[in-house]
Formats: C-alpha cells, structure tokens, sequence
C-alpha cells in the first residue's frame, strides 16, 4: 500500500517550445505526431495544492480563488483519476490553483498547470515516480505540461505506436550559459483558437502539414547540435524558422486561421531590426500572439530598452531557464 499524505502543494513552471510540438497521433493518450524541445522559464507558474479526503463529496478545484463549474471539471478529474488508478484510491480531491500567468493567452499555462497539478497528486498519493515516469502522465492532461517536469531544455520523445509510456521526456540541458528570453505580451486575453482545436483544424486541413513531420526531424537534429555545442546563433535561427513554419501550417488550412496580431509582427520587426543593427535575438511564438525573444541573458537590458520604446513595461517580462517542479508551503492567502 503507497505512503499516503493526502495532501501536497507543488510550483511548476512554463515552457516555451523552440522546436514546437503541433499535432497529435493519439488525441487520447496525447501521443505527438513529432518529438519536440522546449525551453522551461522562471518567470511563469503555477502553484497548486490537492488534498484528498473521504469526507468530499465530489472534486473541487479553486482556479485563482474562483470556483470552476462541475461540467468544466471533467477534464480534471479524468487527469486525477489516472494518479488514483495507479495507487488505488478513490476518494474525491479538492485542489487550489493559483497561476502566475495568464491563462489560455499562448504562455503555456496549461503545462505549468497540469505539471503542478500532476506533482502534487504523485507526492500526496505516495506514488515515488520519477520525473521521466510522471511525464507521461501529466501528458495526458497537457501535452506540453510532459515538458514542465524537468529544467533548462528538455527533449520530449515521440515514441512509438500506441504504448503512452514510450512517450516521455528529459533533461538534454540546464541551460545555464547565458540564455534568456524577452516575452513580449501583445493580448493576454483568451485566444480565440485553443491550441487543441487550431491543432486539430490544422492537421485535417492544412496541405503544409504533411511537410511538417520532415521539417521537425530535421531541426530537432540540428538543435540538439546546436546546444551540445553551445551555439546559440545556430539554436537561435532553428528556433526562429521552426516557428514560422509552424505558423505556415495555420495560414494554409482551410479555412486560414493565425494567431498573429499587429503588434505580433511589429515585436518580429524589432528582432529583425536588432539582428541588422548586430544585437542577436531570435523570434518563436505559440499558438497566441505573444512573441518570445530568445536572447543572451547579457544582452536582455539593450533589447528591453529597443522594445520599451513600442511596448509599455508591464508587456515585456524578463525571463531565464527555470527549474522543474519543487514542493511548496500552501499559504492560504495564495
């Protein structure tokens, strides 16, 4: 029988793909069509506290202390029950969730979400797994929440077939050699497209989208080099192109969607603009209009100050390699 707490309280942080991760094999099991490799960012998380008891009636969760309604909790519950199946309970939960990032925008709140959520269920059901076993678990709340169990840049494999534990991820890298990341926050608003729906509608209609598969075995294999090496010019122009052809996938579908917004191409300009003027910064973005600079850390104030001229303070954010999950005191004034 597992070494039950009942209760644990985890941080885990954001991740931002640099080869991206756009397409589902197995909707189910959440099995990527690609592997895909992300960078984990301090500047953004999530802390989530869950506590198991018989005494509930049914399972709560408290999201930025408002209560989520019983038909947006499914979702939930069926992730938790994964962790309840394995250790063979079934009482009901009741969990509290703060994010220090805006939700749905294209910040990958979903994988530090999931990611904590998956932490504290693994610590308060006395599961013991290891972070490349809780991978392909907290996968099947968030795709990328798979990545968020690990720092610095981290590798999530495919797999093969059907079998969801081949699909799992690791640390390739801490990361600790000067990167940083500028986010440039364009809306923070709920996107219009959820990145399950603009991924599905992409993979069933777009004609790009039968390069992409190619196109990522390609970069991933450069990238891996790239920062075996510590090349971060050659990361960079990966990083920069693998996004954009991403985002062709979108603007080829039928019918044609994107996430960009005005001040989404003006922050790409900028890049560009650095880039000639001899500053180097690379330009990835998700599915939501906000731009991620990838950058020296050194180098983060000059470009700061390039942006501060077009974009108010509170939309650039300061970023660098963030750890993965940590256990944390709950505070009740979360």
């Amino acid at each position: 029988m597992p070494d039950i707490t009942h209760e644990a309280a985890y941080r885990a942080h954001t991740n931002i793909a640099l080869i991206k991760y756009w397409g589902k094999r197995n909707p189910e099991l959440f099995l990527p069509v690609t592997s895909s490799l992300s960078l984990t960012l301090d500047a953004f998380y999530t802390e989530t506290r869950i506590q198991f008891s018989p005494d509930y009636t049914r399972d709560t969760l408290y999201l930025n202390h408002k209560q989520m309604e019983a038909d947006e909790m499914a979702h939930i519950s069926h992730f938790v029950d994964l962790f309840r199946q394995e250790a063979g309970v079934q009482a009901a939960c009741q969990i509290n969730s703060i994010n220090h990032v805006p939700t749905a925008a294209g910040l990958a709140s979903s994988a530090s979400a999931f990611a904590a959520l998956g932490s504290a269920c693994n610590t308060a059901l006395g599961l013991n797994m290891d972070a490349q076993q809780l991978s392909t678990f907290v996968r099947q709340g968030s795709g990328s929440a798979s990545r968020s169990v690990h720092g610095g840049f981290v590798l999530w494999h495919r797999g093969e077939g059907d079998v969801s534990s081949s699909s799992f991820t690791e640390q390739i890298d801490d990361a600790n050699w000067d990167i940083g990341m500028l986010v440039v926050a364009v809306n923070t608003e709920v996107k219009p497209f959820s990145s399950r729906a603009g991924m599905q509608h992409t993979v069933e209609t777009s004609p790009f989208y039968q390069q992409w598969p190619a196109e990522v075995e390609k970069d991933l294999a450069l990238m891996l080099e790239a920062i075996e090496a510590q090349d971060f010019t050659t990361m960079g122009e990966i990083s920069e192109h693998n996004a954009m052809k991403m985002h062709a996938t979108m603007l080829a579908a039928k019918p044609s969607f994107t996430y960009f917004q005005g001040e989404s191409i003006l922050a790409m300009h900028l890049v560009q603009k650095l880039r000639r003027e001899g500053l180097e910064c690379y330009y990835t973005m998700d599915a939501g209009p906000n731009v991620k600079v990838l950058c020296r850390q050194s180098d983060m104030a000059h470009i700061k100050a390039a942006f501060a001229i077009h974009f108010k303070p509170d939309q650039l954010i300061e970023a660098k390699p963030g750890p993965g999950p940590e256990a944390i005191q709950w505070k009740e004034a979360n």
